[in-house]
């Protein structure tokens, strides 16, 4: 069984964990309405995709 040698110091675990953080979503303005949506989706207050209504209000 693998056991550390030595115990990690509090600075190599932060810089380790320096990566464990939350990211925002990709966000984009719609190209019909301008409300602000996720990228590569149906915009959910008009209901457009690539310039197409795919669902109905």
């Amino acid at each position: 069984m693998a056991v550390p040698k030595r115990r990690t110091s509090k600075t190599a675990k932060r810089q380790r964990r320096t990566h464990f953080k939350l990211q925002v979503p990709g966000m984009v303005a719609c190209d019909n309405c301008g409300e602000m949506k996720l990228a590569h989706r149906v915009c959910k207050s008009c209901g457009e995709y690539k310039g197409k209504q795919v669902v109905s209000e």
